[in-house]
């Protein structure tokens, strides 16, 4: 790891080319990103990791992936249930508080079940976004609900089965996208509300789960704080609103640097990113020219940076010994019940 590019990077397809192997070799990004690009079958995604991993000689280093249930869940049946909704299981906590936390911490292990013996250990999960109205639907139904401690609450649950599966979860989007109005993938937000309301409603989900070991920025303006930079480029930001108010420590990844919220060249984006402050940056799609252009600004994991990282590995524990068959079932009871 302390050779380690600070850059998590995607592949193009379910198997890696030579010119992929060659590059991911010289490079040595931290970790991987997969998609839906990249599945076929689960022995292949095996392979995949394997061969990802093989070609920086790590055999530990981080795979990614979003699956949150819901509309953003890359791995969908057959190969793994459809599984609910933040939103879902928000509903569900209203109904019942004790049954809607046992839901989120059975999803996350069950997700565990599903990605551990694929050689996938990360899940950027829980979304610990708080919509608000105005708010633009690409965070919609993926947020627990409306109320920042109901959010912090299933965030906690879902955090917890991850890592009783063996993975570790990336709270997102630090320091709150619930507000942003438009869709990151492709233009910059603007949020307009006064700090003193950012801090007390949008922040404190992640102010409850600062003890995670890994968070993802959003690509949103905050113009109350900084009315230039959105969060993962603006280094007021970071310092004073995730590291300092928020009090995370852990390790801070970009959003993908390849959203259109982003301007710039890949080179001055990811340079922007780490000027920031943020330890890593994530470039997800897998094109070539784009990651050469990361890579070539992105430096060897150093400082705090490292120190974080190797936080990162060490969180990291062995299964529980839950019992997978027992545990969908009941999770089938609660659901049906809400």
């Amino acid at each position: 790891m302390s050779e380690s590019k600070a850059v998590i990077f995607g592949c193009a397809g379910p198997e890696l080319g030579p010119d992929e192997v060659a590059f991911f070799k010289e490079n040595k990004p931290w970790g991987f990103i997969l998609f839906g690009r990249n599945i076929v079958s689960l022995s292949q995604v095996a392979e995949l990791t394997a061969s990802l991993r093989d070609c920086i000689g790590s055999v530990d280093a981080p795979v990614l992936i979003d699956q949150e249930g819901g509309r953003v869940q890359r791995f969908k049946p057959p190969l793994v249930p459809q599984y609910p909704s933040g939103a879902d299981l928000g509903a569900l906590y209203l109904a019942n508080p004790e049954a809607g936390l046992r839901a989120a911490w059975i999803m996350s292990r069950l997700h565990a079940f599903d990605l551990y013996p694929l050689g996938i250990t990360v899940d950027c999960l829980p979304v610990l976004d708080v919509p608000a109205p105005g708010g633009h639907e690409v965070i919609g139904s993926r947020a627990y609900g409306i109320s920042p401690d109901v959010v912090a609450a299933m965030g906690r649950a879902a955090a917890e089965g991850l890592k009783a599966g063996g993975m570790l979860p990336v709270i997102k989007h630090i320091p709150g996208h619930g507000r942003a109005g438009a869709d990151t993938h492709f233009e910059l937000p603007r949020v307009d509300a006064p700090r003193a309301e950012l801090s007390a409603r949008d922040f404190a989900p992640f102010r409850a789960l600062r003890d995670e070991a890994m968070a993802m920025s959003a690509h949103v303006v905050y113009t109350d704080i900084d009315p230039d930079q959105p969060a993962t480029t603006s280094r007021r930001v970071v310092d004073e609103i995730i590291r300092s108010e928020i009090g995370f420590d852990g390790l801070l990844m970009s959003d993908d640097v390849s959203m259109n919220a982003l301007s710039g060249d890949f080179a001055a984006r990811a340079g922007a990113i780490f000027a920031a402050g943020c330890d890593v940056t994530v470039h997800c799609n897998g094109n070539r020219t784009e990651m050469e252009a990361v890579a070539s600004v992105s430096p060897v994991l150093s400082g705090d940076g490292l120190r974080r990282a190797g936080a990162v590995m060490a969180a990291f524990q062995e299964p529980d010994t839950s019992d997978e068959a027992s545990l969908r079932e009941e999770f089938e009871g609660l659901m049906a019940a809400s």
